[in-house]
């Protein structure tokens, strides 16, 4: 049976980060993806927010990977001309009652060591968006927007260029530890083949790759909900030029329908928050209202009339109470040296994809070489 050293499962941004990252060290990876293409889901629907880090828990690994990765992120595009830009942004408190929660959550972006943010007053606000309701607000300087399809496609050529190969449709079916090895089974090729450390990066499957080795995701709380996101697009262009968010939901469970602009100076609003049983990428335009209601708070002068159905995104997220970080790990304390696992890579995943790679690679370079 063929061996391996190395199989990623799993060719979202979080992947293809970890493969251009590894195969600059080492040599035979191996990077397997169900879809036809890489980042056909979570990674290419989306808000493609480069996020500075505020919301997080103190010392939570979103919080300190978040940090880390905004600064990565900017100096790679730099160095590679991906597109991006850096807009800022404004989170904004509508009324007075409001102004008390933007402080705590400032004092939240101080503990996680963010940049260049400030808390300004409603004129402040007025000057630099006119548009903008608002009595105060967080200017968060390091907020950015960045083509997340260049950005994957730049570290697919890397990883490519390094040695990695990659196997599209390719659903793993089969994950067992074999002595120093696991057995790895693919469903469209019925191919099985050995491997010496396994990464599951598989995004909305993640949880199901776990529970394939023998993980009791129910216990560890491993489990993922499929949330998902639906955006509405304006047929306008407005003069904005920063993204403006509303304070976020109670326990991060959402940031709230925020307005966000793409690289062309398209204003979009979303997403909102769904947990569903089935994947489903529909725009429900029943739910314009709703958009409305909230993007009115944060902006003047729309027109219901011109916001249409954009697209819809499904991020997973992981089951259970309370804010909820990331799972990256290696799972030697179940008897599974070599499975290093993430599980519940949801936003700001994007912004970490660079520096999720580098946790990984010191991950396998201190308990795996």
């Amino acid at each position: 049976m063929e061996k391996v050293k190395f199989t990623i499962i799993g060719a979202g941004v979080v992947g293809l980060a970890i493969a251009a990252k590894l195969s600059e060290k080492y040599e035979d990876i191996i990077l397997l993806e169900s879809n036809e293409k890489y980042g056909q889901e979570t990674s290419s629907r989306n808000s493609e927010v480069i996020h500075s880090g505020i919301y997080y828990p103190e010392n939570s690994l979103k919080a300190e990977l978040c940090a880390i990765g905004n600064k990565l992120l900017y100096n790679f595009c730099e160095k590679y001309n991906i597109p991006h830009k850096r807009t800022g942004k404004l989170i904004i408190a509508v009324d007075n009652h409001e102004i008390a929660e933007l402080e705590k959550l400032y004092e939240q972006g101080q503990k996680n060591n963010v940049d260049n943010m400030q808390i300004i007053s409603e004129n402040e606000i007025k000057a630099l968006e006119h548009l903008a309701n608002g009595k105060a607000a967080i200017y968060s300087k390091n907020t950015g927007i960045i083509d997340s399809h260049s950005l994957m496609k730049q570290l697919y050529h890397q990883a490519e260029q390094n040695g990695v190969v990659f196997c599209f449709n390719n659903t793993v079916n089969l994950l067992e530890k074999n002595g120093n090895y696991f057995k790895i089974g693919v469903e469209q090729e019925d191919y099985e083949f050995q491997s010496e450390i396994v990464i599951n990066c598989a995004g909305l499957n993640s949880d199901k790759i776990a529970k394939l080795v023998g993980i009791d995701i129910e216990k560890h709380e491993y489990k993922i909900r499929y949330c998902k996101g639906s955006y509405f697009s304006y047929s306008q262009r407005l003069p904005i030029e920063r993204l403006i968010y509303p304070i976020p939901h109670k326990d991060l469970a959402g940031l709230g329908v925020h307005i966000t602009i793409d690289l062309g100076g398209r204003l979009r609003f979303g997403p909102d928050v769904e947990f569903i049983d089935e994947l489903n990428y529909d725009v429900d335009i029943s739910k314009r209202a709703s958009f409305f209601e909230g993007a009115k708070k944060l902006l003047k002068d729309l027109d219901i009339e011109k916001m249409q159905p954009d697209c819809a995104g499904v991020r997973p997220k992981l089951a259970g109470a309370g804010v909820r970080d990331f799972i990256i790990k290696n799972e030697k304390d179940k008897n599974l040296d070599g499975l290093i696992n993430l599980i519940g890579i949801e936003s700001p995943g994007l912004t970490c994809c660079l520096s999720i790679a580098d946790y990984v690679e010191k991950i396998i370079s201190e308990n795996l070489s």
